[in-house]
């Protein structure tokens, strides 16, 4: 893809600020304090890169939401949508149409194992509603166990399922869900010793979870393959595996939340298929069509599919499988394919990211561990490497937080515009970044870090 040089981006400040002006008077943003907030007003984009209306460009380091995978206006996409308006611009769900159907079948035929039927929605949040209601359908059961370390989503199910933050002010105190510790051998709560210990004593902690629980009242077990916004945490070998023999001894469904992880973000299409794992359910959306039309949906095992042979699924959307969104998925898996981008995620990862993040380790006093796969990457900032006490505390605002948003703001002053959460940097650049791009911005990040450094003791 031609990027447009900075030379070529028209400035016009007076547009941005008619828009910057519009939406302070208008738009209710997320998860912010209304007043509080400063929104960057954004005139254009292209592949890796995004620009405001001054004409500064920035080398987008977060993938936006991490859902970007493509990279921004892939003309191909763009293509296909506008083909799409043309022909068919929506009809309802209960309709058979080209777009849906050829990207039912795309997806069914990268999912792992038997996951051959695809139930679309228009987000993950709603992909992991759903999957949790056929899951409670199929067994009869109630209980959804999930992590602390977690985020699956705003609507209700899905934000009580999460384990970060977010959750607390949305929780209604219903009974149903069941919170317990994944592993992370970082920052272990098994004081374990070594990666083995880890999963070990992780597997046994959710087997004990589960016979206090009963296992007859569990429906289901969800998981982020990789953990995503709550730290890119990378399950130990064996812990999937052991999980799904935990499922199956059981009868509980095992859930895979790919939501963030899927469609090449990890180097594979699937971040399951690093372990060779297979959920009964798997949910995505994000990097499905790179978010260009919202899209998501739940892979489905044939054995639960089959509990819905002749038994009404008693849940529906009216834009599910929208035109306009399957025809996006269908144009961004074949550029996918055959652009090599899946491909392309884990060569940047095991040739340029993961050598650099891991060099620059040496060099910063600041950084506790590196960790990652494929675009996908964590950098865990600390006071102290020895007692490996955060850089900020838990979920810190404010001054409290100033280290971090000291980082965040020297990289946007600088043109890259990172994503941060607690304690870390995430690097997660599109899919297709070129080598170039990563060692731009890896070079901006090692600059910054020195600011962060600085709180180290």
């Amino acid at each position: 893809m031609t990027i447009s040089p900075a030379s070529e981006i028209s400035a016009d400040p007076a547009l941005g600020q008619a828009v910057k002006a519009a939406d302070r008077a208008h738009v209710f943003h997320s998860w912010s304090a209304q007043s509080l907030i400063d929104p960057l007003a954004v005139a254009g984009a292209e592949g890796s890169y995004f620009w405001d209306y001054e004409g500064k460009r920035f080398l987008d380091f977060s993938s936006q939401l991490v859902n970007t995978n493509i990279g921004h206006q892939h003309p191909k996409v763009v293509a296909a949508i506008q083909e799409q308006a043309a022909k068919l611009c929506t009809f309802a769900p209960a309709f058979a149409i080209e777009a849906r159907s050829e990207a039912a079948r795309l997806i069914a035929e990268r999912t792992p194992g038997d996951l051959d039927k695809i139930f679309f929605t228009n987000g993950g949040a709603e992909a992991n509603e759903n999957a949790i209601r056929m899951a409670r359908l199929h067994t009869g059961r109630q209980k959804v166990l999930a992590t602390y370390r977690s985020y699956h989503g705003a609507t209700a199910n899905a934000i009580a399922l999460t384990g970060d933050p977010r959750r607390w002010p949305n929780e209604t105190g219903v009974s149903g869900i069941v919170h317990f510790w994944g592993p992370y051998a970082y920052r272990s709560n098994f004081h374990a010793e070594n990666e083995a210990q880890e999963c070990e004593r992780a597997l046994a902690h959710l087997e004990a979870t589960i016979a206090f629980e009963g296992p007859q009242t569990v429906a289901a077990i969800i998981l982020e393959t990789v953990v995503g916004t709550a730290g890119i945490l990378i399950p130990p070998a064996g812990y999937l595996a052991g999980v799904r023999e935990i499922c199956d001894r059981y009868g509980i469904v095992f859930i895979l939340d790919e939501v963030m992880a899927g469609f090449g973000r990890t180097g594979e299409w699937f971040a399951a298929d690093h372990w060779g794992v297979t959920p009964d359910l798997l949910t995505f959306a994000k990097g499905v069509n790179s978010g260009y039309v919202p899209l998501g949906g739940v892979a489905i095992s044939g054995e639960i599919a089959a509990t819905f042979a002749e038994r009404p699924f008693p849940g529906g959307l009216t834009y599910s499988g929208h035109p306009l969104a399957c025809a996006s998925a269908v144009a961004t898996i074949n550029a996918m394919a055959d652009e090599g981008i899946v491909e392309n995620a884990k060569h940047i990862g095991e040739t340029v990211i993961g050598p650099e993040l891991r060099a620059m380790a040496e060099r910063h006093p600041s950084i506790g561990e590196v960790r990652g796969l494929g675009v996908f990457w964590a950098v865990e900032l600390v006071k102290n490497r020895e007692t490996r006490e955060p850089i900020t505390p838990y979920n810190a605002a404010g001054a409290a937080n100033a280290p971090m948003a000291e980082l965040a703001a020297a990289c946007k002053q600088r043109g890259l515009w990172p994503f941060t959460n607690m304690n870390r940097f995430h690097v997660v650049p599109p899919c297709n970044v070129s080598e170039a791009e990563a060692k731009e911005g890896l070079a901006i990040l090692d600059e910054v870090l020195t600011l962060t450094d600085a709180h180290t003791v």
